[in-house]
Order: structure tokens, then C-alpha cells, then sequence
């Protein structure tokens, strides 16, 4: 019996003391999990250590009970508010461990760092390729715009409006001090949603370029693409041949105002190719400047893209081929007229897959929400019209003075594919007024550059090569005076 009762009594004393030391252990932990989330949670500001080429980012984290969710900016590249996944946040013998990845990204970019004196460090992974990292609360300064125009201006300036059928467009006139008739010029935007200034990773193409002509002596109408800023967007899903008809509008807007004397285009990317477009087939365009226009149908240009851009990123091989014949095949399963949609959906997701894999997501970790997301970009009527359509007859048909610019580091419109088609299309349609300028060491947005490859563009400080500027200006004086 006393041996009994000893025994009993003993284990209900270890029982509760280990209830109670498991009790004090379960708070300590809380205490701490919270501690150092406390410490993570918030606003971090930072840069991933590219060699030569640092990349500014910005990452926000929050926790709801343990369960964390963030996103991640990264000014530069002009992306913003993307979402983070597997974030993990753990204290341990070492400090606080922090880990999260760039959701839906190809190579799984991850962070993997530890928090100590306030600041988190660590290393960048993405597709095999490593480099450092760090973060803290202090706020990064942004690469300085020196080029954007500051008042005050010795121009006028003033917020016009007009329409294309359903389509609202709103946008700036800059005009010279006195009475006119000017030279005006209609600015055309690229690929993409572009507000009136063109606005990409910081920069304002437009707005300086609009700045540096009206300094001289030219009126400048630059707008909001349709769908962005105060402009309403079109009804339909709308393709290039959509934009022409905006274009046409602006003209017309131009030609009713007695203070506008000969009107010109200047287009830059694929709005090169609406300038073309609307100079082919309209009477009241005086001169057109093409900046990086294509010369080629979509499919070859983009092909090349991305072969410039491979090469650029040192993306060579067997990597290299099999993205490029699975480009190949999405182009031919876009292109193709008698294919059922459903098919044709299926067919781009399943090449978004493998090009996910090629790139360093295994199938195992690839969203299928990000798949489709990725799937529908490329189904859009403006890709499948895009891909298609040839400008050479349109440029055949201009018979006004042209000014083609390309940069030879140019990674997204090629300088020797695009220039030499355009500038055979103009001699095929004997075009007497032609002038032809291969940039050396300037890329696509005609900044001074050293590869040419997108992020580079918003850790360039330069907006718009002052070589650049004054070219396009003394051109259109040339040929309107």
C-alpha cells in the first residue's frame, strides 16, 4: 500500500510538473515566435547584389496568428505589389531565420536570410543562378531622373480632349510661345498600357522628349493610351489596328487647330507600327519618325527578341534551343485559323508549363492559377493580330519623309532585322525623303547602355540620350521649315 500510494503521488507530481513545465515552454515559444515576428513584420527596403548591377527592391510582410503574407516591388523593372509565397519566419540557436520566394516567377526567385541589428541578409536564388542580398528599414533612394523637365517652361501647355467614336482620349499639347502655324508632332507609345508619358521603371520618355521639341520650336500632342490615365478604354478587346484609328483621331484633333502647321508621327516600338499604319493611309501626315518600329511581322520580331535576349542573359545550349522551339509552337498554335479555342487555350498552357520547367520550376511547385494567368496573356486579340500582321506594304505606301532609329544594343526590336526591312520597304515604295540611324550603345528606350537587356532600363539615369534628342529634333526642323 505505502509503495502504491508512493508511486501514485510521485507520478501525479511529475505529471503536473510536466504539464507545467510543458505549459512554460508552449509561452516561451509564443514569446519568442512573437517577438520575432514583431521584428519582421513591416516595411523593408533593400537591394539584390547583381554584380554591376544592383537591383533595388522593396518587400512588405504580415502575419495574421503565425500566418504570413507579403508582396514585393521591384521599382526597376517596373513591377509592383507581387505577391510572395512560402514566407517562413523561425528563431533558432542562430537568430531569426527568413525565408520567402516571388510567387509565379520562373526560377523560383527566393530569399533566404537571417535578421540581425535590424537589418535581414542573406542570398538571392533564382533559376541556379545565386547572389547576395540585404534589406532594412531604411528607405532607398531611387536612381535620380535628372532629365525631367522642372518649371518653369517656356512653352504653354495645355490638357486637351477629344474622342474616337466610344473612345475618350485625354492628353497634353505643349506649344511654343507665340502665335504658329508650329511643326506638331503626335506621339505614339509602345506595347502595353502607356500613360501620356510613357511612364516605365521612372522614366518619362515622352515628356522629355515632348519638353526638348517644344523648347525648339515644335508642338507636341502626347496622350493617354486608351484604358489608362483619363482616357476610356475601347469597347472591345482592341488590336493595333484599334490604336491606328485613336491615332487618326489625334490628327484630325491636330489638323482643326489654325496654330499647328505640318503634322508628323514620331512612334516608338509597336507604336512605330501605328505611325506607319495611319502615315500608309492618311493625307495629313506630314513626316513620321520611327523610334525601335518594326520592320518584320510580329512572330519574326519576337522570335528574335528573344534569342537577343537569351544571348544577352547568357542563356545558351540545349536551354536555349528548347525555349525557343517551344516559342515556335505557341506562335504556330496562336496563328493557326482552324483550331477549336478550348484547344487552343489547352495548347498555350501546356507550352507555359514546360517553359516553366525549362526555366527552373518543376512541375510540382507550379500554380495553376499563374498558368492560365500566363496562358491568357498570349490569347488576347492584340497578340494573335500582332503576330501576323507584316507593316511592309503600309511602309511601302509612305511617300512623306521617314526618320528611322534603332539602338544597336536594342534587345527587343532588333536594329539589323527591323532597320534593314524598313528601309527596303521605303526603297520598294520609292520613298525619296529616307534616314536611317543605327545608335551605337543605345537600347531600346535610347538610353546610352551597356547591354541592352530590361533591367537595365531603371537603373539608368539617363531618360533619353541628348544625341537622340537633338537628332529627332533637327530632323523634323529640317523637314518643315
Amino acid at each position: 500500500m505505502q509503495n502504491n500510494f508512493h508511486q501514485n503521488f510521485s507520478s501525479q507530481i511529475n505529471s503536473g510538473l510536466l504539464k507545467t513545465i510543458l505549459v512554460v515552454m508552449a509561452i516561451m515559444v509564443s514569446l519568442s515566435a512573437s517577438h520575432a515576428e514583431n521584428r519582421v513584420v513591416g516595411h523593408w527596403e533593400g537591394q539584390i547584389d547583381i554584380p554591376g548591377q544592383p537591383i533595388t527592391v522593396k518587400v512588405d510582410l504580415t502575419t495574421n496568428d503565425s500566418d504570413w503574407s507579403g508582396t514585393i516591388d521591384i521599382p526597376t523593372q517596373g513591377a509592383k505589389g507581387l505577391p510572395l509565397s512560402d514566407i517562413h519566419v523561425e528563431e533558432n540557436d542562430e537568430g531569426v531565420q527568413v525565408k520567402f520566394s516571388i510567387r509565379g516567377i520562373p526560377g523560383n526567385p527566393t530569399f533566404e536570410g537571417q535578421l540581425q541589428d535590424s537589418a535581414i541578409s542573406g542570398t538571392f536564388t533564382q533559376g541556379g543562378a545565386t547572389f547576395g542580398f540585404q534589406l532594412s528599414r531604411e528607405s532607398v533612394k531611387g536612381p535620380e531622373r535628372p532629365q525631367e523637365p522642372k518649371p518653369p517652361f517656356p512653352y504653354k501647355i495645355e490638357e486637351v480632349a477629344f474622342q474616337n467614336g466610344a473612345v475618350n482620349l485625354a492628353g497634353t499639347l505643349t506649344l511654343p510661345q507665340g502665335d504658329g502655324p508650329f511643326p506638331a508632332v503626335l506621339l505614339i507609345s509602345g506595347s502595353g498600357l502607356q500613360d501620356r508619358d510613357e511612364t516605365l521603371v521612372g522614366h518619362k520618355p515622352f515628356w522629355v522628349l515632348a519638353d526638348h521639341l517644344s523648347r525648339a520650336g515644335i508642338a507636341v500632342l502626347r496622350v493617354d493610351d486608351p484604358g489608362i490615365g483619363q482616357s476610356t478604354p475601347h469597347p472591345k478587346p482592341p488590336t493595333t489596328a484599334d490604336f491606328a484609328t485613336d491615332v487618326e483621331a489625334g490628327v484630325a484633333f491636330l489638323k482643326q487647330d489654325d496654330r499647328m502647321g505640318r503634322i508628323g508621327l514620331i512612334g516608338h516600338s509597336e507604336g512605330g507600327l501605328i505611325a506607319a499604319i495611319v502615315a500608309s493611309r492618311s493625307n495629313d501626315v506630314g513626316f513620321v519618325v520611327l523610334m525601335a518600329g518594326p520592320g518584320v511581322p510580329g512572330a519574326e520580331l519576337l522570335r528574335k527578341q528573344n534569342e537577343r535576349i537569351f544571348d544577352a542573359a547568357g542563356i545558351a545550349g540545349e536551354r536555349k534551343q528548347n525555349l525557343l522551339t517551344l516559342l515556335d509552337q505557341l506562335f504556330t498554335i496562336l496563328t493557326v485559323e482552324d483550331m477549336a479555342e478550348d484547344e487552343r487555350r489547352q495548347g498555350v498552357e501546356r507550352i507555359v508549363r514546360k517553359q516553366l520547367e525549362i526555366n527552373g520550376v518543376p512541375p510540382a511547385k507550379q500554380n495553376e492559377a499563374q498558368v492560365r494567368a500566363l496562358a491568357k496573356q498570349s490569347l488576347t486579340p492584340w497578340m494573335r493580330y500582332f503576330l501576323t500582321f507584316d507593316p511592309r506594304p503600309a511602309l511601302e505606301k509612305i511617300r512623306v519623309p521617314v526618320l528611322a532609329l534603332n539602338g544597336e544594343l536594342d534587345v527587343q526590336v532588333d536594329a539589323e532585322q527591323n532597320l534593314t526591312a524598313i528601309a527596303a520597304a521605303l526603297e520598294k515604295g520609292r520613298n525619296q525623303d529616307v534616314t536611317v540611324h543605327r545608335l551605337p550603345e543605345h537600347n531600346h528606350l535610347f538610353q546610352r547602355a551597356r547591354t541592352g537587356l530590361m533591367n537595365e532600363y531603371g537603373a539608368i539615369e539617363e531618360t533619353l540620350s541628348p544625341m537622340v534628342l537633338d537628332l529627332i529634333q533637327d530632323w523634323i526642323l529640317s523637314v518643315t521649315q
